[in-house]
Order: structure tokens, then sequence, then C-alpha cells
């Protein structure tokens, strides 16, 4: 099946707009910076951090169970290996769950943990480039869940007049697009000069400027989802935001998966950082370093994403 290189597959991303850089497939359109993302290699760290991120997303959940009654249909666009999916086919007990992704193996990961959790008899995939593969449902969706997938298609207005399309009358279109800044560490860690991970915001900001314009067809957009969602025809939108607390001292899984998402950072990052950034960054990813995220006592996880919802009206 088609893999459009950009697409997002589950909650990948954590700092500032959730844009957190992944390894390069080598096709980094001259950047040497990349911005191009091999998804099967990321499977790992999608499903870890999806998995440390659950309690946000079953409050997320919870609050989309109150404004959707029942739902016969929920699609997850930009699934993933399939985390979310899978926590929409236990919160929707009486759903079909269909996780949509341009990338096959991340697929079959998301089909064998539905299989494993007991949801496979409710519960299919769907490989191929967004959103035109969204054509190939087999109904409309009474639900429709984007997590920080639109972002990763060019043209974002016509993203979702596609995603609007494959709604069902009364349908609700859910995106999780920005939020906070996720937060590991205490501004001063002690050594290095203080404000480490304000600069790495600012690199990604500039990275996810970068992967933007690289995208084909990408076009500049404000990030007005209200205004967005109307324009795609749907009505009532309504926001709101997530907060992940996990507080120090943190536990092993929450190390682990922040060890691996600052060493992302210092393989993207490290010819752009500052030898003494770069110095503290080595630091902080020793495992035997007392003061490494592995041993520190106040290593914590701190994030916020917020989620969109719009209705399409009844005809």
């Amino acid at each position: 099946m088609a893999h459009h290189p950009h697409e997002s597959h589950g909650d990948q991303h954590a700092p500032g707009q959730g844009h957190t850089p992944g390894p390069a497939h080598g096709h980094d359109h001259g950047h040497g910076d990349g911005t191009d993302i091999d998804w099967a290699e990321m499977a790992p760290h999608l499903e870890a951090q999806a998995e440390l991120f659950t309690p946000l997303y079953e409050r997320a959940l919870s609050w989309l169970g109150k404004e959707v009654t029942e739902p016969g249909l929920i699609v997850d666009v930009g699934s993933g290996p399939g985390v979310v999916s899978c926590l929409f086919a236990e919160t929707f007990s009486g759903a079909r769950v269909t996780a949509v992704d341009g990338s096959a193996p991340l697929l079959e990961r998301a089909q064998q943990r539905a299989d494993r959790l007991g949801f496979g008899d409710r519960f299919d995939t769907l490989a191929g480039e967004l959103p035109d593969v969204l054509t190939d449902l087999d109904y409309p969706a009474d639900l429709l869940w984007a997590s920080r997938s639109l972002h990763h298609l060019g043209d974002q207005r016509a993203a979702l007049a596609a995603f609007a399309e494959r709604l069902a009358p009364g349908g609700t279109l859910a995106i999780m697009e920005g939020g906070l800044p996720a937060r590991f560490l205490p501004r001063d860690l002690g050594f290095g000069r203080p404000g480490l991970e304000a600069r790495l915001d600012a690199l990604q900001e500039e990275w996810f400027a970068r992967m933007r314009a690289d995208l084909p067809g990408s076009v500049e957009e404000a990030e007005d989802w209200t205004a967005l969602l109307g324009a795609a025809g749907l009505k009532h939108a309504r926001s709101r935001s997530f907060l992940l607390d996990l507080p120090a001292p943190a536990s092993d899984r929450a190390r682990a998966y922040i060890a691996a998402f600052l060493s992302r950072l210092r393989d993207v990052f490290g010819d752009t950082l500052g030898a003494d950034d770069r110095a503290v960054l080595d630091r902080l990813l020793d495992p035997q370093d007392e003061a490494g995220v592995h041993r520190r006592t106040d290593v914590f996880v701190l994030a916020a994403h917020t989620v969109h919802t719009a209705v399409k009206p009844v005809q």
C-alpha cells in the first residue's frame, strides 16, 4: 500500500504543537535534518508513547462519549500501531472501529493488538494515502478521530473537508491538534545552562515549519480550528484540553520514554545545538550518571493535548 512519508501515526508527537522529529528515511528533501519519518522504525516508540499517555486519552474518550451517543462506526485516521484505536473499541463497546494508516506494518500491529485484547471481531484496518483512502470506507463514520495526523497533510483545509465528507449526518469529527509543550525536567538541572527544554522547543518549531513546507501541496493555514471546521461544513465546534500529569519520581516506563525522546532530539539536532547543550544531553542520557534521566529523582511527565470537535448537520 502507498505510504506517505509524512503521515502521522497515533500520537508520536509531544512538545509544542506536537512536532517531534523522527528518524530520517534518507529522503529529507535536501535539508539533511530528518524531516522525513520512517514510521515502521518508530513503531516501538509510538506504542510506548501512546501507552504512557493512556490516562490522557482515556479522559479525552470519556469526554467524547458524552458528545457521541452509541456510534456504529469509529474511524481512527492516522492510527499507527492502534493503541488509541483499541481504547476506542474498549470505550465504545458497541462500535466497530476502523484503523486507517499509510503504513501496512503499523496496521498489522494494530490488528494484532485488537485480537490480543479481544476486539478483533469488530476491528478493521485500511491502508492507503490520506485523505483519499477514506473513500474506501464501507459506510460513513459516526465518529472520525484524527490524532495529530492532520498536520502531516499538505492542505489541511482540504483534508478536513474530506474527513467531513466521510461522516454520517449527525456524525462527529474530533481532531487532536495543539496543546502545550511537554515537560520532563526542572528548568535548572544543577549543571549546564538553565532552560534546555525551552531551547529544544524552539528547534522543534523550526523543524516543524520545514516539515510542513516539504509536504506535497503544502498550504500555509492559520490554525483557527473552529473556523477550519466551519469551512468544512461542520457545526457546533468545541475544544477541550486534557492533561497528563505523571509526577516525580518518574516510573521506569516514563524514564525509558523520556530517554528515547531526548535521544531522538539529540540525533536530529546534535549539529545545531551548542556544545554545552550537547554535553548536557549526553549526561542526561548516560544510564550510569546520577544526574541522568534514568536515575535522578526529579524527572516527571507533564503534557496537555487539545481536542477540537464539530458535528455534521443532519440534512
